[in-house]
């Protein structure tokens, strides 16, 4: 079958997949090794979003100094100018993603914010540097939403969590090479040039998800006989919203969300300012830490999660609360004491919980909808997580800061940021918690 005939099976409103013949002919995901395949592609593309985002973090203060910008000035860069416009687009590029081909919108997305993370090594003032993050967060709004619906039609609902963990380690292999190419390619070549070596390959990356990924069949993984039209946007928003595991299920995400992004953001450059290192050498310590640990993080609680969550599935919900309750008694040894090394170590159990919560938490939102809102469920998802993880958590670690300052002096980025964490941190534990006493039957319900 020819992938254009595929890509028609797959999106036509009614579909019989249900037996055994039909799914083991034209179903090209039930060869393992074409989906690992896929499920590793999709995860280097969510890498490169993330490094291509991530990038700027260890470069901000190079560019504060050169281009003169305020705490301030960085937190919009580095937040509400990136996160506005990544879920403003992020809806309609996922509504169209249960309608359309989703590889085809994952192809065009990954060149998009590619070529406009190598504009960013041009900008010569904060203007042309706004405008050019703007570039990068709308066409990294087309990544996710089709990437977690394709994950879920490649893999049974009993291996999802560990499936879209195994995606979400993207963040963490984003945040390793941003932290080390950025961080040494800085020291020698300065930022701009680091811009450019980090954006050209993610075009190249979009090229082969074109022509070596097929889109998935809806539903195959799910043992319905007829994949529905997409239902209506306000019919979509009515549903999601009347589940309340979903409602908290969002809340608690990007709250954590918020310390991550506030913590990840905002730690290099109070290293930086309290501590006698260079950026080559602090960007090695948090790609170790952030990447490696991270990463190590993000797969055990999608792992846990399925294995625990097997006969119950609030442990989907009680992971991520423990992995807060875990990092917050470190965020304090992290931003009051004095010590290089010690801070760097104590700053490796925050940065391992920092995204444990993203594989769990998707594969309940993507089990509490039908095929043809899974899309939407993760870009509704993502929207809060971004809006307030990405948008307000590094805008306003640095609105804190600079008004702290005068009193704390170069410390006052790190106390914003433990302030925030801790606050922040309390509110998702309570919100995962109250998930959990909705998510089993309205998983349940969602079956029917």
């Amino acid at each position: 079958m020819s992938s254009t005939d595929e890509n028609k099976l797959a999106n036509r409103p009614e579909q019989n997949i249900s037996t055994p013949e039909k799914t083991l002919t034209d179903n090209p995901y039930d060869n393992k090794r074409y989906r690992n395949y896929v499920l590793f592609m999709l995860t280097i593309a969510y890498a490169f979003n993330f490094i291509d985002r991530q990038i700027l973090v260890i470069l901000q203060e190079s560019i504060k100094q050169e281009l003169l910008l305020s705490d301030s000035q960085l937190g919009l860069l580095t937040g509400i100018a990136f996160a506005f416009f990544y879920v403003m687009m992020g809806i309609p590029v996922a509504r169209l993603a249960d309608k359309w081909v989703r590889r085809n919108i994952m192809s065009i997305a990954i060149s998009t914010w590619s070529f406009f993370t190598v504009i960013s090594g041009f900008a010569q003032n904060f203007a042309h540097l706004l405008i050019a993050r703007v570039g990068v967060g709308v066409g990294e709004s087309g990544c996710s939403p089709p990437a977690h619906s394709m994950i879920s039609d490649m893999y049974p609902a009993e291996k999802r969590g560990m499936a879209l963990s195994t995606y979400s380690l993207g963040i963490n292999i984003g945040v390793l090479f941003g932290f080390l190419l950025g961080g040494w390619i800085n020291e020698f070549f300065g930022w701009r040039v680091a811009f450019v070596v980090v954006g050209i390959p993610g075009i190249l990356i979009g090229i082969l998800i074109q022509f070596t990924i097929k889109e998935p069949i809806r539903g195959a993984r799910d043992a319905i006989e007829k994949v529905e039209d997409a239902v209506s946007f306000k019919e979509s928003i009515s549903v999601l919203w009347s589940k309340k595991s979903f409602r908290h299920i969002s809340f608690g995400a990007s709250s954590l969300a918020l310390v991550a992004y506030g913590g990840a953001i905002w730690f290099a450059p109070y290293m930086l300012r309290n501590f006698d290192i260079q950026t080559g050498e602090l960007g090695t310590w948090l790609a170790l830490i952030s990447g490696i640990l991270g990463g190590a993080g993000t797969l055990y609680g999608g792992y846990l999660a399925d294995k625990k969550g097997g006969e119950d599935k609030r442990w989907y919900i009680w992971i991520p609360a423990i992995s807060a309750a875990i990092a917050v008694p470190f965020l304090f040894l992290v931003y009051l004491l004095d010590e290089l090394y010690v801070v760097l170590c104590f700053f490796a159990i925050p940065a391992a919980m920092a995204t444990v919560y993203m594989g769990p938490s998707l594969a309940m939102v993507q089990g509490l909808v039908n095929v043809r809102m899974r899309a939407l469920a993760s870009a509704i998802l993502f929207f809060a997580i971004n809006i307030l993880g990405l948008g307000l958590g590094p805008v306003l670690v640095g609105i804190i800061s600079d008004v702290i300052t005068p009193d704390f002096g170069t410390r006052s980025v790190g106390y914003a940021v433990l302030g925030v964490s801790v606050v922040f941190s309390m509110i998702a534990i309570w919100q995962f918690l109250a998930a959990g006493k909705y998510i089993n039957d309205e998983m349940e319900s969602a079956k029917g």
